[in-house]
């Protein structure tokens, strides 16, 4: 199965897919995210209620992305990236709340996929070409910076809007790739395991600006919520969630090293007043790419692996070495903390059996 999935999936810095998009193909890409996939054969419209804005964020904008980012997207799609992107097949080994793993359809030794990647090449182009427009632009508008990465337009500044409006279509990628590769890797599982039937469980983003109402001081407020490092997680009863997934809360992500396993969990309504509906994704990095590579080496991380059970491949050692266990937190750790915090309940841990890395 490991080899079939690292044959069938593009990985790795230059990466390219057997897709590639013509101009027109890439806007509406950029402005139907996921339900562009499902449209096209990739998946089906039973997925859309289980993803992020049913698949779509409104407000893209793909005239606003350059041609340069939409170049390097235009083999990409259907790809899984380098650096921390991941495709990972995984076993549940311990329930915490055994309510709310049924209403997920998880019980002890379920197999699950999941997909770490985002909108690729595209995504950091737009960020890197309006990272130097806004802070070019800092002056006339009246901002002070006190560091370049932070750099910002004003929300009613036509810089403003054209950034939300490129942002938007980055997400709409991230979304549309997600559902490209679940798709396939899921007919890959179908073809290998007969009888198989994949579902979704859930597609959420991170790293995103997103226009959302919450509760603020007693009244209702429209806000911008920046998750850098984080991702959303909607308490029980949200309105926005398919109606299996409504009472249990949103499915929270948490993604570990490739060799401590991952986790899933449930948003809780406290998580509104204190953190916007919102939760870590991952557990973080202890030590740099640079640290983590003078301590290991991508064999060395794959032989120790190996040996327990956890098959890793990848086109880089360097990447291997990148993302070895000692390099993140204890995911562990992190998950507890957030759980104490009432940011979302701990539902599943999930261990690893195979781990495709870019």
């Amino acid at each position: 199965m490991g080899r079939r999935l690292f044959e069938a999936i593009p990985v790795g810095l230059g990466g390219h897919s057997d897709l590639t998009l013509e101009a027109a193909e890439m806007d509406a890409l950029l402005a139907g995210g996921a339900e562009w996939a499902v449209a096209r054969g990739w998946g089906s419209a039973d997925d859309l209620p289980r993803i992020e804005e049913r698949g779509r964020v409104a407000g893209a904008e793909p005239a606003a992305v350059s041609a340069r980012a939409k170049q390097r997207m235009r083999r990409e799609v259907a790809t899984l990236g380098s650096g921390n992107h991941y495709l990972e097949v995984q076993a549940v080994e311990e329930i915490f709340a055994p309510e709310v793993a049924a209403a997920f359809g998880l019980e002890l030794g379920t197999a699950l996929l999941t997909i770490h990647c985002g909108s690729r090449g595209l995504g950091h182009q737009i960020g890197s070409e309006f990272l130097l427009e806004m802070a070019t632009a800092a002056a006339e508008q009246g901002l002070h910076l006190p560091d370049r990465e932070l750099a910002c337009a004003r929300l009613d500044s036509a810089l403003g809007q054209r950034y939300l409006g490129a942002m938007r279509a980055a997400i709409n990628c991230a979304l549309a790739n997600r559902q490209i590769l679940g798709h396939r890797a899921g007919e890959i599982l179908r073809e290998l395991l007969p009888g198989a039937k994949p579902t979704l469980l859930f597609d959420v983003s991170h790293n995103t600006c997103k226009a959302e109402t919450h509760d603020i001081a007693g009244r209702p407020r429209a806000l911008f919520v920046h998750r850098k490092g984080a991702t959303r997680a909607l308490g029980p009863g949200h309105p926005s969630l398919p109606g299996p997934l409504r009472a249990a809360g949103q499915p929270v992500l948490i993604g570990g090293s490739m060799g401590t396993g991952s986790y899933i969990l449930a948003g809780l309504a406290s998580s509104e007043a204190r953190a916007l509906s919102s939760a870590c994704h991952g557990s973080g990095r202890a030590l740099s790419r640079h640290a983590a590579l003078k301590r290991w080496s991508g064999r060395q991380v794959q032989d120790e692996l190996a040996a327990r059970g956890i098959l890793v491949l990848s086109s880089s050692q360097r990447g291997i070495a990148e993302e070895a266990l000692g390099a993140y937190k204890d995911v562990g750790a992190v998950v507890e903390v957030t759980e104490r915090a009432g940011l979302a309940r701990r539902v599943a841990r999930l261990r690893p059996l195979l781990c495709i890395k870019g």
